[in-house]
């Protein structure tokens, strides 16, 4: 539960920012006004997009990032950092962080006044990205400026949208998923797809259902919390504290009407979604999950699912969300940053990690913008052999609530279920 401890340090974020003056204009200075050696912000500078990739050249780039899988890590490892090398001159530097880790280095950095940050660019999603923003902590805006931007699939709302919070320039989509379950057809031909289905099957097969305590295990309650509330625009727009209270009341009870029923009764649950999965691959549990619709099938490549797994969504239909890369305010090298950004988002890298057997992960680009020799190469990507397609589920497809809602559905869980 450590990383999901978020509504404390969410307070003390607030309650630090509003002491430090987040958001103001004195631009490289400290808390008492003292000149620091922070960068200029390149975003927001009259640079050409020429200068800044001069400028980023040769630079060591540090970035964040969750390393929990092994496909991803390689995408990273053996293509992106490789190409930027030889094309830019750029070292890649990946470390090991997400979530709460880095909201809290880029806070203690702005507290100390230091004057670059540990980390140039960040992986980021809905509720980090909420919380940096809170503390001002994001360089930008600079989306506009990279020129594969042209491509991206602006226009939709899965994608310029984070957590039901407009993107405005300070953080640049790179891949596209949704929320699946994953199932094996030999030990389970029909899977439950409704929330009363689920109740059934739980109830029938003790111990053989669980769902993990971090960011897949949260998403899915929040699917679950949807389907309470009737539909997704219940739930739309700003976080409602009598909405949320109404319906988590539901959720909770629902939970904790079947929780003997769970593995080990309800009383623990897998830390991370790698567990599932490995738990799930053993025969330990019937389910895993996975915010990546495609993942069932790279998990099959790799060896680690059988071949008789499949994954699915809900009928009331499941969360779909853009993860991004952020770049850290007082960046070291943000020119080197936005031309790593820049890169990922390029055909030729969204190609590659499109495919199932790099990593399965969904693009963010509007293939129709593309030059037409693109537009073919994406249409010859091998496709998905054990998730559905994604125009099968793409009507099933929820937006993500706003960042509070998972916030307080991290904690509350603890307090109203596993402590219960």
């Amino acid at each position: 539960m450590k990383r999901y401890r978020i509504a404390l340090l969410f307070f003390a974020i607030i309650i630090s920012c509003m002491a430090m003056g987040c958001g103001n204009e004195d631009e490289g200075k400290n808390k008492e006004g003292e000149k620091t050696n922070a960068p200029a912000n390149a975003g927001q500078t009259g640079a050409s997009w020429e200068e800044i990739e001069q400028k980023g050249r040769g630079q060591n780039v540090t970035m964040a990032m969750w390393q929990g899988d092994p496909y991803i890590n390689a995408y990273m490892k053996d293509y992106v950092i490789p190409a930027l090398k030889e094309q830019y001159g750029i070292t890649l530097n990946i470390v090991g962080a997400q979530g709460n880790a880095i909201v809290s280095a880029l806070m203690t950095e702005m507290e100390a006044g230091d004057g670059a940050s540990a980390y140039d660019m960040m992986w980021i999603n809905g509720e980090t990205f909420y919380q940096l923003r809170q503390i001002d902590a994001l360089h930008g805006p600079f989306v506009d400026r990279l020129p594969n931007a042209q491509y991206v699939d602006f226009g939709n709302r899965f994608i310029n949208t984070d957590f039901q919070q407009p993107v405005d320039g300070y953080e640049s989509p790179w891949g596209n998923v949704q929320l699946a379950i994953i199932y094996d057809t030999t030990r389970v031909p029909n899977p439950p797809r409704t929330m009363a289905a689920l109740e059934e099957y739980v109830r029938a097969h003790p111990g053989k259902f669980t769902f993990d305590n971090s960011f897949t295990g949260m998403t899915f309650l929040k699917c679950l919390l949807v389907d309470l509330a009737g539909g997704e625009k219940v739930l739309a727009g700003k976080f409602n504290e009598d909405n949320y209270r109404k319906y988590s009341v539901m959720l909770w009870e629902y939970l904790n009407r079947i929780k003997p029923y769970f593995w080990k009764q309800g009383n623990s649950f897998p830390e991370g979604v790698a567990q599932l999965h490995q738990m799930f691959a053993s025969g330990e549990i019937d389910f895993t999950m996975s915010n990546n619709d495609g993942d069932v099938d790279n998990k099959i490549l790799q060896g680690l699912f059988p071949e008789t797994a499949r994954a699915y969504v809900l009928d009331k239909g499941t969360i779909q969300n853009t993860h991004f890369i952020g770049i850290a305010r007082h960046a070291a090298h943000p020119e080197g940053a936005m031309v790593v950004a820049n890169f990922l988002i390029s055909p030729e890298a969204q190609l590659r990690k499109l495919d199932p057997h790099v990593w399965g992960d969904g693009t963010v680009l509007d293939i129709a913008k593309l030059p037409a020799e693109w537009q073919e190469r994406f249409a010859s990507v091998p496709g998905r052999r054990y998730a559905p397609p994604r125009s099968a589920i793409q009507q099933k497809a929820l937006m993500e609530l706003s960042p509070e809602y998972m916030i307080r559905l991290s904690n509350d869980f603890r307090k109203h279920v596993i402590e219960r």
